[in-house]
């Protein structure tokens, strides 16, 4: 993109020798303006930053070059790897978030949304799989983007995974739940492993897993971020698989 406005953040370092960038993690900024998050990600003290910061009417902010590690993703995890924000790229959308009062995502900066991604993943191997939101790699802990965000409009323009095929499993009478046990637990947990979550494949439905089935949830079925796996939730984490 030729229009990014620069706004260098000194918050970033050198990325490990040899490993790819094959991750782009979406965040939203959760804070009251703009201009407060800028200023946050270029604040030495504040330790934090992002590639890219878009915001709400379309301006794209570069912070820091792609092949710098942007300090975005905290303490998470994807795959097994954990130096997350040493394969990714990590961009921050304006939106007040949760704490602030939560909105939909305007239209000018989805496109902007759009266009950036496809420009990433044009320059960057990174596969549909690795399309995340910061509540992916750090589930429990993170909300963003959160589930007003539109995935199937960014997955539709070539930006990420959307689950397309169709798998029968007989599960239509499956509730799963904080507190329940046994081999059905087992294979949920292994699903959302396997995707990429992490997650501990013990049989035991405790509070991690139900964190885990709530970010789940907020990328692929937002409109009921509950943490309980139903029939639906539990189709579409073996749709998501197939279509991996």
């Amino acid at each position: 993109m030729s229009d990014v406005i620069e706004r260098p953040s000194p918050n970033h370092d050198g990325r490990p020798a040899g490993v790819a960038i094959d991750m782009l993690v979406l965040h939203y900024t959760g804070m009251t303006s703009a201009a407060a998050a800028l200023a946050r990600l270029c604040d030495p003290a504040a330790k934090v930053s992002a590639h890219y910061l878009i915001d709400e009417d379309g301006a794209v902010y570069g912070l820091v070059g792609e092949h710098r590690r942007a300090w975005h993703a905290g303490v998470s995890s994807w795959r097994g790897r954990r130096d997350i924000n040493g394969c990714s790229i990590g961009v921050e959308i304006v939106n007040p978030g949760h704490e602030f009062g939560f909105r939909p995502f305007p239209e000018a900066q989805m496109a902007a949304v759009e266009a950036l991604g496809r420009a990433i993943v044009a320059r960057q191997p990174i596969p549909p799989r690795h399309v995340l939101g910061h509540s992916d790699v750090a589930p429990g802990r993170r909300q963003d983007p959160g589930e007003l965000f539109d995935w199937a409009r960014l997955a539709a323009a070539g930006v990420g995974l959307w689950p397309t095929a169709k798998v029968a499993r007989g599960e239509m009478g499956l509730s799963l739940r904080p507190g329940d046990a046994g081999k059905p637990v087992v294979e949920f947990q292994w699903a959302l492993a396997e995707f990429g979550y992490e997650v501990t494949v013990d049989g035991a439905f405790g509070a991690k897993t139900g964190a885990v089935v709530a970010a789940f949830q907020r990328h692929f079925r937002p409109r009921n971020v509950d943490g309980v796996v139903e029939p639906e939730t539990a189709q579409l984490i073996f749709q998501v698989l197939a279509s991996a």
